[in-house]
């Protein structure tokens, strides 16, 4: 249903809030201290060792679904904070990106953040406040009580905070609101994992057309010989199966922080792990050097480089695409590789491909260096990568067909992306209408 045919209350009177604007007649407008204590219940003994935290994504949640991010739990919980169900949890330095929620859990959290629990329970009911914290006028006009340098790390006064005030309908009216969202989320975010999984199917199927390419070619009819690599399985008998460091050199990258004097130095830009992506480079932010031109000389990236990622987490480890030269007199630091295909008869775009097909991801993964959550590999493992090599008029034709591949399963994902956008947008615009009295439920 669009957000234009909901139907309207009778009349309506200015907030006084901003972000609100007007308001239904019958709503009230009260001060968040006014709706809130602040609870100060140490977790001393502990009485809880259910951890939690909160996410902009998915407010309070598990301290074990939180993954590998942010800050990690201390080993002392006795000075944590506790926390309810229906607690409004804040961290005070994320807040304006959206980092606090109400609680479904009874656990406890580090004293980083502020910890809110309803005055009068029969006079409010916490889905409604919780959906009222989630939206984004609300979150951004909290920049007005922050104080710091950079918004994501711009914390608010909670003094101020106390004082900001909130829409507030009869309680009758909040249980009507909530359970509407309640269920309109619920279509909603069932449509978009939906979109999401076909996402993930088209990107499956793309990377299995790919990757039969690279490793059977084009012609069904071919003849087949076994190629004598578990992961790769049977080629055309006309193939080739040759390790990376017979035909290419693996350039190593600059260390970080080591100190070059002198008083020739010249900035150079340099490319980090952040920059190469499976299939680009995400140039964005690049970050620069001072250093001679003598040592700058030894890790410049050339055009017609594959660069590589060295690891860190597994879907770090070996991705990488073909340099264009997109900056000038660029550099790479030592966790990249720079591959560089010495023989004319092996097109670096199509050795790029095979690296990052199914049987380079498995060749990666097999051979990783690996650590709790981390992966790497290292130039030797990497110069033992075994290609598949067609002949060069084969890999033209291969790489065509992996374009067209490309460009028309991109086409679709982006589509799909875009109507995902579209419901996420539509899911904030309705719960924003909703809590704020724009609608009638």
């Amino acid at each position: 249903m669009d957000q234009f045919t909901y139907p309207k209350y009778d009349s309506y009177k200015d907030s006084g809030i901003e972000w609100v604007g007007l308001i239904p007649d019958s709503w009230d407008i009260l001060p968040i201290r006014a709706i809130f204590h602040e609870r100060k219940e140490r977790n001393i003994g502990p009485k809880t060792d259910f951890i939690l935290s909160v996410t902009k994504d998915r407010g309070v949640i598990p301290y074990d679904e939180k993954g590998n991010i942010g800050n990690k739990k201390s080993e002392n919980i006795d000075n944590y904070k506790v926390v309810h169900p229906g607690d409004l949890v804040i961290n005070k330095m994320n807040a304006i990106i959206g980092s606090l929620g109400l609680s479904a859990h009874y656990g406890a959290l580090s004293q980083v953040y502020i910890v809110l629990y309803p005055r009068d329970i029969s006079r409010n009911d916490y889905r409604y406040l919780g959906c009222l914290f989630k939206i984004k006028p609300f979150q951004t006009s909290l920049i007005k009580i922050g104080k710091g340098i950079m918004e994501l790390r711009e914390s608010i006064e909670f003094d101020e905070f106390k004082k900001l005030s909130l829409p507030l309908p009869a309680l009758h009216e909040q249980r009507r609101i909530a359970n509407f969202l309640d269920q309109k989320i619920a279509e909603i975010d069932e449509a978009i994992a939906k979109k999401q999984r076909l996402i993930e199917l088209l990107k499956e199927q793309k990377a299995i057309l790919i990757n039969q390419a690279v490793t059977k070619g084009l012609n069904p009819d071919a003849p087949m010989r076994d190629s004598g690599v578990e992961w790769i399985g049977d080629i055309p008998s006309h193939w080739l199966i040759r390790k990376l460091k017979y035909f290419t050199e693996v350039q190593s990258g600059i260390t970080l922080g080591k100190l070059y004097g002198g008083n020739n130095l010249s900035s150079y830009p340099y490319l980090r792990v952040a920059n190469v992506q499976a299939g680009y480079f995400e140039l964005a932010e690049i970050a620069e050097l001072r250093l001679p031109r003598q040592i700058a000389n030894q890790y410049l990236v050339r055009k017609g480089d594959i660069l590589i990622t060295e690891g860190g987490d597994i879907d770090k480890l070996g991705r990488g695409t073909v340099w264009k030269g997109e900056i000038g007199n660029c550099l790479h630091q030592n966790h990249i590789f720079a591959v560089r295909v010495n023989q004319r008869l092996v097109s670096e775009y199509f050795v790029s491909i095979a690296l990052g097909a199914d049987y380079g991801r498995r060749y990666f993964t097999h051979t990783a260096n690996k650590t709790t959550n981390l992966a790497s590999t290292n130039k030797a493992k990497l110069g033992n990568f075994p290609v598949a090599i067609p002949p060069i008029n084969e890999q033209q034709k291969i790489l065509e067909y992996c374009e067209v591949i490309d460009t028309e399963y991109d086409a679709v994902i982006n589509t799909v992306l875009r109507e995902v956008a579209s419901l996420n947008e539509y899911k904030q615009v309705v719960v924003a209408d909703a809590v704020t009295g724009k609608i009638k439920l």
